[in-house]
């Protein structure tokens, strides 16, 4: 049996190498359904991060457009999240190495991944930059559908 502070402590270090293997990511250019460091998508991003620390990939995605949110309206991503993640974190309740999913406009299927690399920052592949590690700023805050953790 654990105690509270050693899991935290266990839940920080699995957070922080999360993170780690996320920096490693940046400067992956942005490739549409990439899926590694010669090129990726948010999503890429995250399935790759989960090869390095966990191996196979439970599932692939298989084709999407790039407005798949927007045809589709199906919450393809969170519902994929819940299957390998679990049930989703409070929302105040982030954690560096924390996967954050994002809905970027009102009303739309959530289409953004992104890993928790620092207090106030994040990594994610966006198509005109590829990966990048970016502030997490109020814009990016309201826009969190869900966090799940590794």
């Amino acid at each position: 049996m654990t105690d509270a502070r050693s899991m935290t402590e266990t839940e920080q270090t699995d957070g922080q190498r999360v993170a780690q293997i996320a920096r490693g990511w940046i400067g992956a250019p942005y490739r549409h359904q990439g899926a590694s460091r010669i090129g990726c998508d948010c999503l890429g991003l995250i399935r790759g991060v989960w090869r390095e620390l966990r191996g196979a990939e439970p599932e692939e995605p298989g084709p999407y457009g790039r407005d798949w949110a927007e045809r589709s309206g199906e919450e393809r991503l969170l519902e994929a999240a819940r299957r390998h993640f679990g049930a989703a974190c409070p929302g105040g309740d982030l954690r560096i190495g924390d996967v954050l999913v994002f809905r970027l406009r009102r009303g739309l299927a959530a289409q953004h991944l992104g890993i928790v690399s620092a207090e106030d920052r994040f990594i994610h592949a966006y198509e005109q930059t590829g990966v990048v590690e970016s502030p997490l700023a109020p814009a990016w805050r309201r826009r969190i559908a869900a966090v799940f953790r590794f």
